[in-house]
């Protein structure tokens, strides 16, 4: 999964997609690197954000989704106006890094479209959720609270078979709790649904190679070690050397 952020404020490309022509022309490489889906969102959730209006959520990414038609495209938003009218330019997946918490009518939105869903752990807000995050045991905590948002969306109509599940590295966590996580991922996995890691570019893996962030190198560090724990899905922004690390550790694991 690719990763569009077109926002001023991404704490992993500064801005770089924020205008329609680099966003569209990015996301069409990121395809061609061989990127099974391009994840695009108007609302920067990197740690002490603020959040914006559905209407500028809107105005960022409407005119790129219009010039991404017939591309396999993911919109990152918790908003049920924004999901809606992405649906109907033509996006097959919405990522929620709320879990359906955020805005009572997305989960109706996203069940009347038959369309597939990401459920992200979060805790706190992108605004405070750095603040102390505490847990009994990460990976426990985690895998419960995914459960119950998994039993929310299938009583709300979302179909099971299309819901895919992330742990949300970075979100409230702190470096050690997101290297649990992954070191641990088979117990997520055991849900039953695709598990989703998005460990690009994240500052814990700054923490371990004394880089303010990560790497691409690092990042592939981290993917590879995902994928042999079981994760289905990898969220990346370098997707080329993601793309030819994965299929070499395929390649090794037969």
């Amino acid at each position: 999964m690719g990763v569009i952020n077109v926002t001023p404020d991404s704490f992993s490309d500064a801005g770089t997609h924020f205008r329609v022509e680099p966003a569209v022309t990015a996301a069409w490489g990121m395809l061609d690197a061989g990127a099974a889906i391009v994840d695009v969102g108007g609302e920067s959730t990197r740690p002490g954000s603020l959040g914006v209006t559905a209407e500028e959520e809107l105005r960022r990414v409407e005119p790129v989704l219009a010039d991404l038609a017939g591309a396999p495209v993911s919109i990152d938003t918790s908003k049920a106006a924004v999901a809606r009218r992405a649906l109907e330019l033509g996006v097959e997946l919405v990522n929620d890094v709320t879990a359906l918490r955020a805005d009572p009518e997305l989960a109706g939105v996203i069940a009347d479209a038959r369309c597939y869903l990401c459920l992200m752990h979060m805790q706190g807000e992108p605004r405070t959720m750095q603040v102390n995050p505490t847990y009994g045991d990460v990976v426990s905590d985690v895998k419960r609270f995914l459960e119950e948002r998994l039993a929310f969306a299938i009583g709300e109509g979302v179909r099971e078979d299309l819901v895919c599940l992330d742990p949300g590295i970075g979100f409230g966590k702190t470096v050690d709790q997101n290297f649990e996580l992954v070191r641990r991922l088979e117990e997520l996995v055991a849900i039953g649904r695709p598990v989703l890691v998005g460990f690009s570019r994240k500052s814990s893996l700054g923490k371990v190679t004394g880089a303010r962030t990560g790497s691409a190198a690092a990042s592939v560090g981290a993917a590879v070690a995902a994928f042999d724990h079981g994760a289905t899905i990898l969220r990346a922004h370098d997707v080329r050397e993601h793309v030819e690390a994965l299929e070499v550790a395929k390649a090794v694991a037969g």
